[in-house]
């Protein structure tokens, strides 16, 4: 039994140092201080916008817009008045054809010379030895002197004639025929039709919804402990624990858009259009029943008498046929002719003189100029012509009312509203405590030190209550406090408590 004692006892020590050995810090420094200091639970604020009613488009109407504008009206239609302008004369001075200009024929003689030339009285020949002929004495005419022509020049005649000759040209002038006018009724559009748009206001039903503003979690809380607890503080007689909170809602009420009629979209019906026709006025104007023109006047042609030499018979040349001449000789012909016999008997030359035709007879062409007289006419200078005028068109000022903008509708955006939340949400659980590096207790009983601390606790909006330099409970309670609002490790002033303070104390 001894010895099962001592068994225990010595398993009951192993195991306390084994405790003690795994609730030391770890890679502890020498000459620093550790604490386990309390791990707060992690927040983080999330501020979310929830959309209370959606956005919408709301429907106005534009009404039209009018304005009175001026039109002119043709009271009298423009037209063209034509002016005559008269043709103006000149007195020029002409030379006028008399007598034609012609030709006639001059007989030119022929021209001969005497020329000597050597002329074969007889031939080369063959003699044959004649055989005599029987001759007959008979008589025939032979031609002395042929037949021949000669030009003989007829004169041209000439006889008076009278004439009329046109002295002034016929022309034409135009007559102004000025326009007719006639008063009408007529219709015109004094306003525009347009239409009437009225727009009536949706109808919006409520809508309740619930919203999540914080997640489900669980947080460490302090509760009475031990009731029989004697410690003079009373934080040593809490405990904690970790408890659930549940999530949050809130309800939320959206207005939502059912339009104007029962098919329950947005803005539905909610526009009338009323068509309204065009508004008709009567006005009087003159309108042209027969537009302004101008008619042709035949202005006739002016004549005159005057008498001059005309040409009756051109001058010609006739032909006039000489008849041949003839007389008779009397001369013995062959009755029998002669037979020969051939011998050749040389050519024989003899040399006389006659006349040949150096120049054959010809005619040459001389002309006979023209004769003329001076005549004096008149002559048109200018031609008759005529101006246009344009008589402008008349025109009266009517006032009437148009439409200068149609009437419509706009959309007008309407935003949606919302409603911020803002809700804790949790980042990193806490309920545990873990060894840090704390201030030693030497560097905290030094009064400077505390007073720093309760300075800055202060200047951050915790009461560390009165500057007496002591680190008592109101300015512990401040610091938990300080600890707790930031997430900081709980119960004892560690580095990032220091940090956090803008503190810096050497152990």
């Amino acid at each position: 039994m001894r010895r099962l004692n001592l068994i225990l006892s010595a398993a009951m020590s192993f195991g306390a140092v084994m405790a003690f050995a795994q609730d030391t810090p770890p890679n502890a420094q020498p000459g620093k201080c550790y604490a386990k200091c309390m791990i707060p639970d992690q927040y983080e604020t999330k501020t979310e916008t929830v959309e209370t009613k959606g956005a919408s488009i709301r429907r106005e109407a534009v009404p039209a817009q009018y304005g009175s504008v001026s039109d002119q009206v043709l009271v009298k239609a423009e037209s063209k008045r034509v002016t005559a302008v008269p043709a103006t004369y000149e007195t020029v001075t002409e030379t006028i054809m008399t007598k034609p200009e012609s030709k006639r024929l001059i007989s030119v003689p022929a021209t001969y010379e005497t020329v000597t030339e050597k002329v074969m009285t007889k031939g080369e020949s063959k003699r044959l030895v004649p055989v005599p002929a029987t001759y007959e004495t008979i008589s025939e005419t032979v031609m002395v002197k042929p037949e021949a022509k000669r030009l003989i020049p007829v004169p041209a005649t000439f006889e008076t004639v009278t004439e009329t000759i046109q002295s002034k040209a016929e022309s034409k002038r135009v007559v102004e025929v000025p326009a007719t006018y006639e008063t009408a009724t007529e219709q015109y559009e004094a306003e525009g039709p347009s239409e009437r748009v009225e727009v009536m206001q949706p109808r919006f039903e409520a809508m309740t919804e619930r919203v999540k503003v914080r997640e489900k979690e669980t947080k460490w809380v302090k509760k009475q402990g031990d009731k029989a607890c004697l410690s003079s503080d009373p934080n040593d007689c809490l405990v904690w624990c970790l408890v659930e909170v549940p999530e949050e809602y809130k309800t939320i009420t959206k207005m939502i858009n059912k339009g104007c009629d029962a098919t329950g979209v947005a803005d539905a019906g909610c526009v009338k259009k009323t068509p309204i026709p065009a508004r008709m006025a009567t006005r009087t104007v003159q309108k042209v029943a027969t537009p302004a023109g101008v008619k042709e006047e035949v202005i006739p042609a002016e004549y005159r008498t005057v008498t001059k030499q005309v040409l009756k018979t051109p001058e010609t040349v006739k032909e006039e046929s000489t008849p041949a001449e003839y007389r008779t000789v009397t001369r013995q012909v062959v009755k029998t002719p002669a037979t020969f016999r051939e011998e050749t008997i040389p050519a024989e030359y003899g040399t006389i003189t006659k006349q040949v035709l150096k120049t054959p007879a010809t005619t040459k062409e001389e002309s006979i100029p023209a004769q003329y007289s001076t005549v004096t006419k008149q002559v048109v200078k200018t031609p008759a012509t005529y101006t246009e005028t344009t008589i402008p068109a008349q025109y009266s000022t009517q006032t009437r009312r148009q439409m200068t903008s149609a009437p419509a509708t706009r959309d007008v955006n309407v935003p949606a509203e919302y409603s911020t939340y803002t809700r804790r949400q949790l980042v990193k659980a806490g309920g545990f405590s873990e060894w840090r590096e704390v201030v030693c207790g030497t560097t905290m009983n030094n009064p400077s030190n505390i007073r720093a601390l309760q300075h800055a606790l202060k200047t951050r909006g915790y009461d560390p209550g009165p500057a007496d330099n002591v680190f008592g409970a109101q300015t512990k309670a401040a610091l938990v406090k300080y600890q707790k609002d930031k997430g900081l490790p709980v119960g004892n002033l560690d580095m990032e408590t220091m940090k956090s303070l803008g503190l810096n104390f050497n152990n």
